[in-house]
């Protein structure tokens, strides 16, 4: 049989990192990049008689996720002891919640390969603490641990297994993350940890009722390496299963470099954790007025800032749903367009070239180096004529390399555009003297010619010719 014959069956459980100032059981700082063990106290670092206290943040922050995502908050929930041992968890059991989770039975929309919308169940979201971090030396042997992320709170969104393809899993976890970022409960900093996926896939014949058994890669940070593992790994159990043997339930580790997934361990069951309530913490009550408030302070959600620059700045649906897609981006376009008053520009430049350098760069859009101000600033420079869009694209890499005043680049760089009409003439009658048989052309009806000439002049003058002016003079010489 080939692949086309089997369906592929995904789950995710996304850990987000939750922006509050200390962490979920102690007052230590969350703040990242600290030296190793500098955010630590008794209660993070498992000391013994050391008694948690739950940071009502990390709650609000939660109900906040849920209510985004379409869930039913839970009025009365509570925290439990996941027992388990690992080198870089002091307690040795994490808390977490298990049969009451703050949040329940949600959704979030994505949309198909083929355009239509699907909504991916969200099982729960609940509230646990983050382990410490171990840092492994190559060289030396050992590994040192850094127990700074002990204690972070971490909101987990576990998914229904709806996901089907791994590009329907990257738009999930594009949805998830954009989400959490507009409302402002976690930073997403995938570089950083904070927003990460374990990811859960099975495949089954079409058209069978029953799962497949699962395998589990965890903590990848990555959607394209997410990609990658989700279809290796479903290659892999498929050419098992044609060879006759069974799927083993187990935790895998994805190894970028080789493409490759291995195995970590075989994969735990909720009864391997001998979950208990937790004896130090008492339950979590939640009034009627105290979800409602959370939920009438939501900020602006991607759905209805989407449709709102459809409405608003005449923008296509594609557009306005890439520039929404990111909080930062959408926030550069609104605060950009605010100081040049042209929308449809902004969002080319966003969408184009910043967008292209991102890549080029694998910067994320927070990462975008210089101000709405200044991209606004170079818009406005283009329009007035002081520059083309030919130079307005070097400024733009210069903005990415040395972010300052739009106006003092072009100085510097001596990109001012020509628009003197004595100078654009000698320009026009040197091309048009180098180029007789482009003459011929546009004489005998071929349009292009003109193109052709204008892109000569403009690579004469290194792109700082008006085009308007180069454009006009060329059709006056070329009809004499």
């Amino acid at each position: 049989m080939a692949r086309e014959d089997y369906e592929i069956v995904i789950g995710l459980e996304v850990h987000a990192e939750l922006s509050t100032k200390t962490k979920i059981f102690c007052s230590c700082s969350n703040e990242f990049g600290a030296e190793p063990n500098t955010h630590v106290c008794p209660v993070c670092m498992g000391m013994p008689g050391a008694l948690p206290v739950l940071n009502e943040k990390v709650v609000e922050y939660a109900v906040k996720a849920g209510l985004a995502t379409n869930c039913e908050i839970a009025r009365e929930s509570k925290n439990d002891r996941k027992n388990y041992f690992y080198p870089d968890t002091p307690k040795s059991y994490q808390i977490s919640q298990f049969d009451k989770p703050l949040c329940e039975n949600g959704f979030v929309e994505i949309e198909e390969e083929n355009g239509q919308k699907k909504k991916i169940g969200i099982t729960r979201i609940h509230i646990e603490d983050d382990a410490g971090k171990l840092n492994h030396n190559e060289f030396g042997g050992g590994s040192l641990i850094d127990l700074n992320r002990a204690g972070v709170p971490l909101i987990e969104t576990v998914s229904e297994p709806d996901i089907r393809s791994s590009k329907e899993a990257e738009n999930y976890l594009k949805k998830l993350k954009s989400i959490f970022e507009y409302i402002e409960v976690s930073d997403c900093k995938m570089q950083e940890g904070s927003f990460r996926a374990d990811v859960n896939v099975s495949v089954r014949k079409k058209g069978a009722k029953e799962f497949g058994t699962r395998t589990e890669m965890k903590n990848m940070s990555s959607f394209r390496s997410i990609v990658r593992a989700i279809e290796y790994e479903a290659d892999r159990q498929i050419d098992v299963i044609e060879e006759g043997g069974k799927i083993e339930q187990e935790t895998l580790r994805w190894d970028d470099v080789s493409g490759k997934t291995f195995s970590m361990r075989d994969k735990e069951d909720a009864q391997d954790y001998r979950y208990f309530p937790d004896p130090d913490l008492v339950a979590i009550k939640l009034s009627e007025e105290y979800i409602e408030k959370i939920k009438n302070n939501l900020p602006e959600l991607p759905e209805s800032r989407k449709a709102r620059y459809i409405e608003e700045f005449q923008l296509s649906e594609k557009d306005s749903n890439l520039l929404t897609a990111s909080k930062h981006l959408s926030n550069l376009f609104e605060e950009a367009e605010k100081n040049c008053k042209n929308a449809k520009a902004v969002a080319n430049w966003l969408l184009s070239d910043v967008s292209r350098i991102l890549n080029e760069k694998e910067m994320e859009a927070d990462q975008i180096p210089f101000t709405a101000e200044q991209l606004a600033k170079m818009i406005t420079l283009i329009e007035k004529g002081t520059i083309s869009s030919a130079i307005g694209k070097k400024v733009m890499m210069e903005l990415f390399e040395n972010p300052k005043d739009p106006e003092e680049i072009i100085k510097e760089k001596g990109w001012l555009q020509i628009s003197d009409e004595g100078a654009i003439k000698e320009v026009v009658q040197k091309i048009l003297k180098a180029n007789p048989q482009s003459i011929a052309d546009f004489k005998a009806g071929k349009d292009r010619a003109l193109g052709f000439l204008v892109g000569q002049a403009m690579k004469e003058t290194k792109g700082k010719a008006n085009p308007q002016m180069l454009n006009k003079m060329f059709i006056e010489e070329l009809k004499k």
